[in-house]
C-alpha cells in the first residue's frame, strides 16, 4: 500500500506497483527554490487546478524548464488547505479516466506552498504579500469560477461588500478582487515589478473581466484618496501589469466514489473524499478526462517559463478570442448546457448516461454541427468540426467522467448570453441567415424556462442548481401547473426580453413566439418534454 506522503524517490517501486508515475525532481529542492525566488502563483485550489495546472507545472519541472513550484492561494474555503493540501505535503494524485476504462495515475508534487488567502488568516495573508513583493514572480493564474470576479449587483450597483472594501482601502479587504488588488498594490509599493495576471477561468474575455474588476477597486481607492494615480498607471500599463486572455478546456468533475474504490483496490490509501462545510467536494486525488486544451495570449511582461513544453498554446490575442468563441459558443459549452438542462428535466444523474439517449445526442449534434458551425470562425490551431467530433464521440460519453447535469446547470442565467446569444447575433449579422430558421437553440432556451418551473418530466419537483437570478426568475413561473391553461406570454415575456440574460431581446429577433410554443408543449402532461424533443427530431432530422 502507498500513500501520497511516502518518499517517492526511495519508494519508487511501491508507487510503480500501484501503477502510479512519480515526479522526476526533488520536491524539497523545488520548495526551497520557490521560497527564494517564486515564479508562479495560482488562485483557487480546486479540482481543475489540481488536475490540470498542477500537471502543467510538473511537466515543466520534469523537463527542467522550471525550477520552482506553484504557490496555491485558496480564496474561498480554508478546509481545502487545512484538510487536502497541507496534510499531504501539497501533493495530488491525478487520475486520468479514459473512455476504455483505463486509469493513468500520476503523483503530482509541483505545489510548493499553499495558503488560505483571506484576512481571517493573518499569517497566510502576510505570506502572500511577501510573495507578491518578490521581483522573481512572473505570473499568477486563476481558477476561482466566473462569480469570483463579480463586483456588481444585478441592477449594476456595486455589492455592499465591495463598497465597504473601497471605503476601507487596501488593508484587509473581504472581496476576492479587492484582495488581489491589495496584493498588486503591495507589489507596486515594493518596486512596481511587472507581472502577468492570467485568468484561466472558463468564460469569455476572462482577462478583460479580471482587469475591469481590479481597476474598479483601485479607482475606487483613488477616489477615496487611499492610493495615488501612479498605482492606476501601473495597473493600466500592459508592459507592467498584463491581463492576458485564455481559453481552458478540461472536464474535471468532483472526485468520484468509484474512482476512490478503484484506487483503494490498486493499493493507494488516501482516497477519502472531503465534503467541507462550504460544500466543496475535494480529495487527495482528482479525476479528469484525457483531453485538454489551454490557450493563452502571450503577454508576460516579466517573462515566463516555456509553457509550450507542457502543451500550452501561446498565441496572439485574436487567436485566443477565436478559439474561445469556437468552444464556448459552438463546440462544447452550448452542448454541455443543453445536456445539463435536459438532464435535470429528464432525471438523469450523469452526463455520460444522457449520451445513451439518441434524442439527446441528436439535440446536441444539431446545436453544434447544424446551427453552430455555419457561423463559427476557424481559429486554425484547433479544427472546429474535429473538436465537436471529439466532444460528441469521446468526451461526453465517457462513463468514467462522473459529471452531473446538476453541476453543469449551475449559474445557467449567467451563461446564456455567451453559449447561445453569440450564435444568435451571428445569424443576425449574416445577410444570408436569420435566427428564425433555428430550431434546437430556441428549443433549448424554452427547455431552460421549463427547467425554471422546478418540476421534471415525471411531474416531480426538483431542486434547481444555484443561480444568482433564481430569486428574480422563478416567481414568474413557480405557480404554473402541468396540463393547465395559462398565459404563456405573460409568464415568459420578462425573461425572453431580458438582454442581460441573452444579450438580445428574443422577441425583437423573431424567436419569442417560437420559444413560447415549445414551452407550452413541454408544459403538457407527464412525458411532454421528451415527447416534444422527439417530435422535433423526427420532423427536422429524420
Amino acid at each position: 500500500m502507498v500513500k501520497l506522503t511516502d518518499n517517492y524517490k526511495i519508494e519508487k517501486q511501491a508507487f510503480e506497483g500501484s501503477q502510479i508515475a512519480v515526479p522526476e525532481y526533488s520536491q524539497n529542492a523545488i520548495q526551497l527554490e520557490t521560497e527564494n525566488a517564486p515564479v508562479w502563483v495560482h488562485f483557487g485550489g480546486g479540482n481543475l487546478f489540481r488536475c490540470f495546472h498542477a500537471q502543467i507545472a510538473q511537466d515543466l519541472l520534469n523537463q527542467g524548464a522550471m525550477t520552482s513550484g506553484v504557490i496555491v492561494a485558496e480564496t474561498y474555503d480554508d478546509e481545502v488547505i487545512n484538510r487536502v493540501y497541507q496534510p499531504f505535503n501539497n501533493r495530488i494524485l491525478q487520475v486520468i479516466t479514459k473512455a476504455n476504462g483505463e486509469f493513468d495515475k500520476t503523483l503530482l508534487a509541483s505545489v510548493a506552498e499553499s495558503y488560505f488567502f483571506n484576512p481571517s488568516n493573518q499569517a497566510d495573508w502576510d505570506a502572500m504579500m511577501a510573495v507578491f513583493a518578490k521581483p522573481s514572480l512572473q505570473f499568477a493564474t486563476f481558477s476561482i469560477t466566473e462569480k469570483g470576479y463579480n463586483l456588481w449587483q444585478t441592477g449594476g450597483a456595486l455589492l455592499p461588500m465591495v463598497v465597504t472594501d473601497i471605503k476601507n482601502g487596501p488593508v484587509m479587504p473581504q472581496n476576492n478582487m479587492a484582495g488581489i488588488a491589495s496584493l498588486l498594490y503591495h507589489r507596486f509599493k515594493n518596486g512596481a515589478q511587472p507581472i502577468a495576471m492570467v485568468s484561466t477561468d472558463n468564460f469569455s474575455q476572462n482577462g478583460d473581466r479580471l482587469k475591469k474588476s481590479i481597476l474598479t477597486i483601485a479607482k475606487g481607492w483613488q477616489a477615496e484618496g487611499l492610493v495615488d494615480t501612479g498605482f492606476i498607471d501601473y495597473l493600466s500599463d500592459a508592459n507592467r501589469v498584463s491581463f492576458p486572455l485564455s481559453m481552458i478546456d478540461r472536464i474535471t468533475p468532483n472526485p468520484a466514489e468509484n474512482v476512490a474504490q478503484t484506487l483503494q483496490a490498486a493499493g493507494f490509501t488516501d482516497t477519502e473524499i472531503v465534503h467541507t462545510t462550504k460544500h466543496t467536494n475535494i480529495a487527495p486525488f482528482g479525476n479528469t478526462e484525457e483531453t485538454h486544451y489551454l490557450v493563452i495570449e502571450d503577454a508576460f511582461p516579466n517573462g515566463r517559463p516555456d509553457l509550450t513544453k507542457a502543451g500550452v498554446y501561446l498565441v496572439p490575442r485574436t487567436t485566443v478570442n477565436d478559439v474561445d468563441e469556437m468552444k464556448v459558443t459552438t463546440c462544447l459549452n452550448p452542448l454541455h448546457t443543453a445536456l445539463a438542462i435536459m438532464g435535470c428535466l429528464l432525471d438523469y444523474q450523469s452526463i455520460s448516461s444522457e449520451m445513451q439517449n439518441e434524442d439527446l445526442v441528436q439535440l446536441i449534434k444539431q446545436i453544434g454541427y447544424q446551427e453552430g458551425l455555419p457561423v463559427v470562425k476557424d481559429p486554425q490551431i484547433i479544427n472546429p468540426k474535429q473538436f465537436i467530433d471529439e466532444v460528441v464521440g469521446v468526451r461526453l460519453p465517457n462513463p468514467f467522467i462522473p459529471d452531473t447535469p446538476q453541476r453543469i446547470a449551475t449559474d445557467t442565467s449567467q451563461k446564456m448570453a455567451i453559449r447561445y446569444g453569440v450564435t444568435l447575433q451571428h445569424y443576425l449579422d449574416n445577410p444570408t441567415l436569420t435566427p428564425t430558421e433555428l430550431t434546437f437553440i430556441p428549443f433549448t432556451i424554452a427547455a431552460w424556462c421549463r427547467y425554471l418551473v422546478g418540476v421534471d418530466d415525471n411531474g416531480n419537483a426538483f431542486e434547481l442548481s444555484s443561480d444568482p437570478m433564481l430569486g428574480e426568475l422563478q416567481p414568474q413561473l413557480v405557480n404554473l401547473k402541468l396540463g393547465t391553461l395559462f398565459n404563456v406570454h405573460s409568464a415568459l415575456k420578462d425573461i425572453l426580453s431580458n438582454e442581460t440574460i441573452f444579450g438580445l431581446d428574443l422577441y425583437q429577433i423573431g424567436l419569442g413566439d417560437k420559444i413560447e410554443g415549445y414551452f407550452v408543449k413541454m408544459m403538457g402532461n407527464k412525458g411532454a418534454i421528451a415527447k416534444t424533443l422527439h417530435e422535433l427530431i423526427e420532423k427536422e432530422v429524420n
